[in-house]
């Protein structure tokens, strides 16, 4: 007989076995970590595919991601202030982190499936090389946290809930004092 343990570790592997032949013009990050419900295994794969491309275009700035991951519809449940609503406001935001840190990208740390969300748990990392504001990058390092919370539809992500550490990034890009 199986144990609960091993036939756990089994689904994981089918989990992260479905999720890696999304495409083979794909190269999409990997979580370090998948939680979802034990039973959940096969619904949850539209959702991790979904969470991973959009994980790709922070992670690239590549639009087709974005494009890819996003429904139509998208809206952004915690739009910053001046930000457009939808790919466009997405777009734009990817742009404008480029500028400061060209070299951005996004590692998933925690990615948890329940129902129709994924709770994604990122750390950004790169180097202020570019410009922010009327700042000049110096190369230092910058590394912050965010959690983002996306309901997905029939494979696309059409609501994002998201907090990011803007506090350390900004204490990081020396615009804020420690």
């Amino acid at each position: 007989m199986l144990s609960q343990s091993f036939v756990r570790a089994l689904s994981l592997i089918a989990v992260f076995a479905g999720a890696a032949v999304a495409s083979a013009e794909e190269t999409l990050p990997t979580p370090r970590s998948i939680m979802l419900t034990a039973g959940q295994e096969q619904a949850a794969q539209p959702l991790i595919l979904a969470a991973r491309r959009y994980a790709a275009f922070w992670n690239t700035g590549e639009a087709r991601y974005a494009e890819t991951a996003l429904a139509e519809n998208f809206l952004d449940r915690t739009l910053p202030s001046g930000r457009l609503q939808g790919l466009k406001g997405v777009l734009e935001a990817s742009k404008n982190f480029r500028a400061a840190i060209p070299d951005l990208r996004a590692e998933i740390e925690e990615l948890l499936i329940v129902k129709d969300r994924a709770v994604v748990r990122y750390t950004f990392m790169g180097h202020f090389t570019g410009t922010f504001k009327d700042l000049k990058g110096d190369g230092r390092a910058i590394s912050f946290r965010a959690v983002d919370i996306y309901r997905v539809q029939n494979g696309q992500i059409s609501d994002n809930w998201h907090l990011e550490d803007n506090l350390s990034l900004m204490q990081q890009l020396g615009i804020v004092g420690p």
